[in-house]
C-alpha cells in the first residue's frame, strides 16, 4: 500500500486516539511535559466506555465501579468526597468531565472524528501518517504526526463463543445490554461469569421468568464489603504491608468462606484454581440469588438445539434469550497488527505500553488490572511523556530504557500465574505493576 497524500503536517505534535479514561490521561501528561498533542474522539463527548448509551459503550444502566474510589481514581485528581465507595457510571462520567475541565484539556480534543488509518513514514517510522474522517460522512484527511499514543480501549468489540448447532431464540451480548426490560418474563441464559455476566444474571433473577448462568469453571464471587469496609481496601493494606502471596491467599480464602461460603451445595461448580489466578469477580448479589434458587448455575454449553440449550453435563433447558457475557476482542482496526508486535493474539509491548522498536508509538490503557485502572493509566502516560522527552534530548536514560523495552510483554502477575484464557492476555496484578510503572517514570524523569 502506498503512502497516503498528506494534507497537513503536524511534525512537532503527537496524535492521541480516543478521549476515554486513557486518552484524557495521556493528553494531560503530554501537556504537562510540554509535548503538543491533538486528541481525536469519534463520539460527541468524552468518556469512551463510560459514555452511557453510545454505540461503543458497554456500560448498562445499573453499572457501578467494582473497585473502590481510592484504588480507581487518577493520581492527582481525587473523586469527590461525597461520591459513594463505588460510584455509578453517571458519576464516573461527571468525574471525567471535571478532570478535563480542571486540566484544560477540551481545546485539545476534536469530537465526532474517527481515526481510520495510521501508517509509519519510512522504514524507521520517524513520523506517522494519521488518516481522519469527520463523522458522519466527511471526506478522509491525512495528517503527519511526530508520534501516536493509542487509547482506543479494548472493551468495545464483542467476542462470541462458537458452539455446535443453532439457537433459534434471541441473543444479546453484554456490550449491548442496557436495561432489564430486555429480560422481562423470559427464560434467560447468561453465558460467562465476568463481572458483567454476574451483574446481568443478578438483574435477571428479579426480572426474568427463569435465570441460568453457564460458566466453564467455578469462580470465587467476592463481596464488595467486608467488616464494613470495601474489600479491595483491606487487600491493599495487606499488599502495602508486604504480606506474602500464600498468606494473602489464606486470608482471602477465610474471608470467602465467612462471607460467601460453599456455593457448590446450590449447584455452582467449585473453583478449579487458586485465589487470584483469575480476574476477580466482585458481586455479593449473585451468591444471594443462587442460594435462593433465582439463578441456576450450569456448566459450559455442549450444543445449541433450536430453542433449547444442551449443557456439558447432559442437562438441557428451554431458553428464550441467551446473553453472551463473553468478553471482548483486542483490536486496533486502524492499523496492521504487525505494527504492534502482535504475538499469540495480542500486542507484545513492554509494560503493555512501549513498543520494542518504535520510539514514537505507545498504547495507554491496554491492561486488565485486578483493581482500579485510572491511577495505573495515569502512571503509564507519565512514563510515556518522560520517555518522549528523554528521547528527544538523546539522553542516556532513554537509551537504557530502550534496551529494556526491546523485551516486549512480560509477566505482570506479581507472582500469580493466571489461568490460560483470552481474558488474561493483558491481566496485571495492580500493586506490583504500579511499582514497575513508578520505577520506569523515575528512571526516565
Amino acid at each position: 500500500m502506498g503512502q497516503p497524500q498528506v494534507e497537513r503536517t503536524d511534525a512537532g505534535r503527537y496524535c492521541v486516539i480516543g478521549a476515554g479514561s486513557s486518552g484524557i490521561a495521556a493528553a494531560k501528561n503530554l501537556r504537562e511535559a510540554g509535548i503538543a498533542c491533538d486528541v481525536f474522539e469519534r463520539e460527541d463527548g468524552i468518556g469512551g466506555n463510560w459514555y452511557y448509551g453510545k454505540p461503543n459503550s458497554s456500560v448498562y444502566r445499573s453499572t457501578h465501579l467494582i473497585s473502590s474510589k481510592p484504588l480507581t481514581e487518577y493520581t492527582d485528581f481525587p473523586m469527590p468526597a461525597e461520591y459513594p465507595d463505588f460510584p455509578s457510571h453517571a458519576q464516573v462520567l461527571a468525574y471525567f468531565q471535571a478532570y478535563v475541565a480542571h486540566f484544560g484539556l477540551e481545546p485539545l480534543i476534536t469530537f465526532n472524528t474517527e481515526v481510520t488509518r495510521i501508517e509509519p513514514v519510512g522504514p524507521d517510522a520517524a513520523q506517522w501518517d494519521v488518516t481522519l474522517r469527520r463523522l458522519p460522512d466527511g471526506a478522509p484527511e491525512t495528517r503527519r504526526y511526530r508520534g501516536v499514543v493509542i487509547c482506543n480501549g479494548h472493551n468495545w468489540l464483542p467476542k462470541y463463543p462458537e458452539y455446535p448447532g443453532e439457537f433459534t431464540g434471541e441473543t444479546l451480548h453484554s456490550a449491548t445490554y442496557k436495561t432489564p426490560d430486555a429480560l422481562e418474563g423470559k427464560r434467560v441464559l447468561v453465558v460467562g461469569a465476568g463481572n458483567s455476566g454476574c451483574d446481568i444474571a443478578a438483574e435477571a433473577a428479579t426480572h426474568a421468568r427463569r435465570t441460568f448462568l453457564s460458566t466453564r469453571r467455578g469462580y470465587y464471587y467476592m463481596p464488595k464489603f467486608f467488616l464494613g469496609r470495601p474489600l479491595d481496601q483491606i487487600g491493599e493494606r495487606l499488599l502495602d504491608l508486604g504480606v506474602p502471596l500464600g498468606v494473602r491467599r489464606l486470608i482471602g480464602g477465610v474471608t470467602y468462606r465467612v462471607a460467601v461460603g460453599d456455593l457448590s451445595r446450590f449447584g455452582a461448580a467449585r473453583p478449579d484454581h487458586r485465589l487470584f489466578e483469575t480476574h476477580p469477580i466482585v458481586n455479593a448479589q449473585l451468591p444471594y440469588y443462587i442460594a435462593h434458587g433465582d439463578v441456576t448455575p450450569k456448566p459450559d454449553i455442549r450444543e445449541l438445539r433450536g430453542g433449547e440449550v444442551v449443557f456439558a453435563d447432559g442437562s438441557s433447558e428451554a431458553i428464550d434469550l441467551i446473553v453472551y457475557a463473553t468478553g471482548f476482542r483486542i483490536v486496533f482496526p486502524f492499523m496492521d497488527d504487525a505494527l504492534l508486535n502482535w504475538r499469540d493474539g495480542h500486542p507484545s509491548l513492554y509494560l503493555n505500553v512501549f513498543h520494542p522498536t518504535y520510539d514514537n508509538l505507545f498504547v495507554v490503557g491496554l491492561i486488565q488490572p485486578d483493581s482500579g485502572q485510572w491511577g495505573l493509566v495515569d502512571r503509564q502516560a507519565r512514563a510515556v511523556a518522560h520517555y518522549i522527552q528523554r528521547t528527544a534530548e538523546g539522553s542516556s536514560r532513554a537509551r537504557r530504557f530502550r534496551a529494556l523495552k526491546r523485551q516486549g510483554q512480560q509477566n505482570y502477575g506479581g507472582g500469580v500465574q493466571y489461568k490460560n484464557s483470552t481474558r488474561h492476555y493483558v491481566e496485571v496484578e495492580h500493586h506490583s505493576y504500579r511499582k514497575r510503572l513508578d520505577a520506569a517514570a523515575a528512571q526516565l524523569a
